[in-house]
């Protein structure tokens, strides 16, 4: 995991499919918001990724997948977040990520809302279906958000989700647009708040992503 910064609001970026934990400097994720980093309001933990050992493993059969990425969950909950608040001292994380990185940040969140205050995502890809060909259990279904969002209906998760500040960012020429309006749909039926940032001239790349993880920041920072 990298880190960046010494204190201020702490924001925990996924990587993309295939990233890796340096990916978000690598692609200009940090030094688009290092002004930010630099005057104590913004620290961002990079934790690894291990989607090539679950939901892009397609030589494990899909059970055995979904439990890697429980593991990776687990450890994401007990050593990432756990560790960003010793270092911030704040009682809630934020998450953020691009592409299938939005799906970790945004099924966390909704699974675990009393650890997140804020979540945003960019070009965000949420249906885990397309990895597993048809197989479905328990554990697919509780990490699969468009699946487990209609259906729920506990106060406890619903009234922490609706504290959370969500931003879901896409753009007319994102082949990710519509998982993102399904989304955005689920979410007004639960009524959950969130912002639908959809840029036009905007498609599924980093030269637009960089300039929405600003854009949300600058709003999560005021």
């Amino acid at each position: 995991m990298l880190t960046f910064g010494y204190s201020g609001l702490p924001l925990i970026v996924f990587p993309t499919s295939g990233g890796r934990y340096y990916e978000a400097k690598d692609r200009g994720l940090i030094n688009s918001v290092a002004d930010f980093i630099n005057n104590g309001s913004l620290m961002i933990f990079c934790p690894d990724s291990v989607n090539n050992e679950s939901w892009y493993n397609y030589t494990a059969h899909p059970s055995e997948r979904v439990k890697r990425h429980i593991e990776y969950e687990k450890a994401i909950l007990s050593e990432v977040i756990e560790y960003a608040l010793h270092e911030t001292n704040f009682n809630k994380v934020n998450v953020c990520g691009c592409s299938f990185g939005g799906y970790h940040a945004a099924n966390l969140a909704f699974k675990y809302p009393d650890k997140i205050s804020g979540l945003f995502t960019m070009g965000g890809a949420f249906d885990i279906k397309r990895f597993i060909y048809g197989y479905y259990d328990d554990n697919c279904y509780f990490n699969n958000p468009p699946d487990y969002l209609p259906n729920l209906f506990d106060d406890w998760y619903l009234r922490r989700i609706k504290k959370i500040k969500i931003i879901l960012g896409t753009g007319d020429a994102d082949f990710c647009l519509p998982e993102n309006l399904r989304l955005s749909e689920i979410l007004k039926s639960k009524k959950i708040n969130h912002q639908l940032d959809v840029r036009t001239f905007t498609g599924h790349d980093w030269q637009w992503w960089k300039q929405m993880f600003r854009d949300y920041l600058i709003k999560f920072l005021d």
